[in-house]
């Protein structure tokens, strides 16, 4: 059974206490990132466990911060994927997807480049073009066009962050993705995989967002609390991250679930909304504070 794989380091999971220092350094952006508030997550996990599995990986916030010695992370969107294959195989090839894309953005007009590098994504989906757009678009929130499925989000008013830097955060990341497995995986398939005293981590679409946000993925509710009825069944413990409340606590998601599948609930206070932040074009949210539901079947 696998603890943390640097679980004898200071920085990282404490062994005997379940505590976390957070590590906060993003390597990508993409909405719904658990990263800043991810200590918080792991604290309700097992201290001890076979495979980590987390199969909406996203940002893989959750997964950095844990740093598995045996982990599989994995996602229905293949550009995503394609991006973490090529952190975990060959880094210094994700510095220079990062460093070509940076240097012709800022060599000429940085709209009409970022434009056309958002194109040439739209034309063929790619994880090269995938990383730059994901920290150049604004507010970070990668979305998908909802007749057509194409990258839809505008340049950003914020600074791109400079190959250098980028290359640190790599640099930061490999450790922590040594031990993962990245595949290229539908939900289902992923926990199907999953064997007795293995963890999985499921943070799916939200069933209070925007579909245009998961343009690229096919989801059900009812499909997903199925499988890990299965899983829980064959012992693997779950834990789920959905939907809980907005509106600063007042308005309540109430997500169907069947009776008995899950053995404990706990809320995660995550701040003001990312998505409500793109959608009000950066203004004060203060009644728009958001706190996630986490659901556990142990």
């Amino acid at each position: 059974m696998q603890p943390s794989l640097f679980s004898d380091q200071s920085d990282l999971r404490d062994i005997e206490t379940g505590t976390i220092t957070p590590f906060k350094t993003q390597l990508i952006k993409w909405v719904g990132n658990k990263q800043r508030y991810a200590d918080q997550i792991i604290a309700h996990f097992p201290l001890t466990y076979g495979t980590y599995y987390e199969p909406f990986l996203g940002s893989g916030g959750v997964l950095a911060n844990l740093a598995p010695a045996r982990a599989v992370g994995s996602d229905v969107f293949r550009p995503l994927v394609e991006i973490w294959q090529c952190l975990a195989q060959n880094p210094e090839q994700i510095k220079e997807w990062y460093a070509d894309r940076w240097r012709w953005f800022q060599a000429g007009d940085k709209l009409e480049r970022y434009e056309k590098i958002k194109a040439d994504y739209n034309a063929a989906p790619n994880g090269a073009d995938l990383l730059f757009l994901c920290r150049a678009c604004y507010g970070g929130v990668v979305r998908f066009r909802k007749k057509d499925g194409l990258m839809s989000t505008p340049l950003g008013s914020h600074p791109v962050i400079k190959p250098e830097k980028f290359s640190r955060r790599v640099d930061m990341w490999v450790p922590r993705v040594s031990g993962t497995q990245f595949e290229h995986l539908d939900y289902l398939d992923a926990l199907d995989r999953a064997t007795a005293d293995d963890l999985v981590y499921c943070d799916p679409p939200y069933a209070h967002s925007q579909s245009i946000l998961y343009g690229a993925q096919a989801f059900r509710l009812e499909d997903l609390m199925k499988a890990i009825a299965a899983a829980k069944s064959r012992g693997v413990r779950i834990a789920l991250s959905i939907d809980g409340t907005k509106k600063s606590g007042n308005t309540y998601c109430d997500i169907p679930y069947p009776p008995d599948l899950f053995e404990h609930e706990h809320f995660v206070h995550i701040g003001r909304s990312m998505l409500k932040r793109f959608q009000m074009d950066g203004k004060t949210l203060e009644s728009e504070v958001v706190r996630d539901r986490l659901l556990l079947t142990y």
